[in-house]
């Protein structure tokens, strides 16, 4: 398969960036070295795909005041806790008294919640389209159940608005996308039509192993050598065009989208997930209206250069001196997923 690669990039003859967009795949690339054997000029960018290091500082000061109202209790999932806000952290709110717990599955709060009955409970979610349906599908138990005293903070976000933002900027060079396997299971492959017809740039939805990148890339290299654009699909063992039509209705019921800030790229149209008007009354930001600044991105940080493709993890100048996953300055950072921690992790930490 590398030799395959090697064979179709010098047929197409120029230099290509690739952006794999899921932080699954960022992390399998740098763990099995794919870059490394990848010809010279075919770029792997590594895309806005960790929804952890996506999650703005307002969002994290918000979630932060909300634990430190009384008789509160903020759930959330690990990653969530090391993300910096602007002047502490979810691990800090806590070391200071706050309730926050940490979850391996949403639906353990309806059990914190039964437990808890004389406290509101918070979730704090974060996510993509993989993890929303069950978000969706565990505020409508809540409310099957009657367990009254349990609310979400969304911030969850969607894939294909952050690509078409990503396509429309002018700085960017992007000749092609391996898309995310996960979250194209949930929505399918047609929600990214728009990237083939309208700006004419080839996608293959991607499995996670090596071996499946490496095709995702050849298939890739073929559309640009025959000058066609499409959605392939090379994850055809779990993503059809319409995805996992119960799962999108879950989202679609309990949720309506708003545009969203995204740490370091900034606001992007109907790229957020909150809750609808129906759920209004589990919508803890409407619930208990807590108002925080909006504070700029930490000094020197280069997370929205990185999570658009801009510049590498080396070229930030905090990167493996002040940001380190031991003391994070920048969200990706924190998360395995996150460009900055992978890079860290299976690179040399800093550029000679």
């Amino acid at each position: 398969m590398i030799n395959h690669i090697h064979e179709l990039f010098s047929r197409v003859g120029r230099r290509l960036n690739i952006m794999e967009v899921c932080g699954t795949h960022t992390v399998s690339i740098f763990k099995h070295g794919i870059r490394d054997v990848l010809p010279d000029g075919l770029n792997l960018l590594s895309g806005p795909g960790c929804p952890v290091c996506v999650t703005s500082v307002k969002d994290i000061d918000t979630a932060i005041a909300l634990s430190r109202l009384d008789n509160k209790v903020l759930i959330t999932f690990g990653d969530m806790m090391r993300v910096p806000g602007s002047g502490s952290s979810l691990y800090e709110a806590r070391a200071e008294g706050a309730d926050i717990r940490i979850v391996y599955s949403v639906l353990d709060c309806l059990k914190i919640a039964r437990e808890n009955i004389d406290k509101d409970v918070i979730f704090f979610s974060a996510g993509f389209e993989t993890t929303s349906p069950l978000i969706a599908a565990t505020v409508c138990e809540a409310e099957r159940l009657g367990i009254d005293n349990l609310s979400v903070y969304s911030v969850n976000k969607l894939v294909p608005p952050a690509l078409d933002f990503l396509l429309r900027a002018d700085n960017l060079n992007i000749d092609g996308f391996i898309l995310p396997g996960h979250v194209s299971a949930i929505i399918g492959s047609l929600p990214y039509a728009f990237i083939s017809h309208k700006y004419s740039k080839p996608c293959v939805i991607s499995g996670f192993d090596a071996m499946d990148i490496l095709a995702s890339i050849a298939l890739i290299l073929k559309q640009i050598e025959a000058g066609r654009a499409s959605i392939d699909i090379q994850y055809m063992s779990v993503v059809t065009e319409n995805g996992n039509e119960k799962a999108v209705g879950f989202i679609n019921d309990v949720f309506e989208t708003y545009d969203a800030y995204w740490r370091g790229i900034g606001k992007i149209s109907n790229s957020g997930l909150k809750l609808n008007d129906k759920w209004a009354h589990r919508d803890a930001e409407k619930k208990f209206n807590v108002t925080v600044g909006d504070y700029p991105e930490p000094s020197g940080c280069s997370c929205g250069s990185i999570l658009t493709g801009l510049k590498t993890p080396s070229q930030c100048p905090l990167f493996g001196k002040k940001c380190t996953p031991e003391s994070p300055v920048g969200a990706c950072m924190v998360s395995n997923e996150g460009t900055c921690s992978a890079y860290y992790k299976y690179r040399i930490p800093v550029d000679p």
